[in-house]
């Protein structure tokens, strides 16, 4: 006879290394998933840690000079 397939709440354990068999691709896609979170409070601390510094922001606007503009001439109608 055929074990049934397992349930999750009733052996989360034993589901995952069922899954972990019959359906690697669903299993190792959800792993790789839930990483997700860890990763995004974990990584940056420890870069900052390891002393990389992030670059500055690019300008989104072109910088206006200060003072006076010069007066154009020659350019008459």
């Amino acid at each position: 006879m055929v074990n049934p397939t397992p349930r999750f709440w009733s052996g989360p354990l034993r589901y995952l290394r069922w899954s972990a068999r019959e359906k690697p691709a669903y299993f190792y896609s959800c792993v790789i998933g839930a990483m997700g979170p860890v990763i995004l409070f974990t990584v940056p601390p420890t870069l900052k840690r390891l002393g990389y510094e992030r670059a500055p922001p690019i300008p989104l606007t072109y910088p206006v000079p200060t003072g006076p503009r010069k007066q154009l001439s020659g350019y008459d109608d």
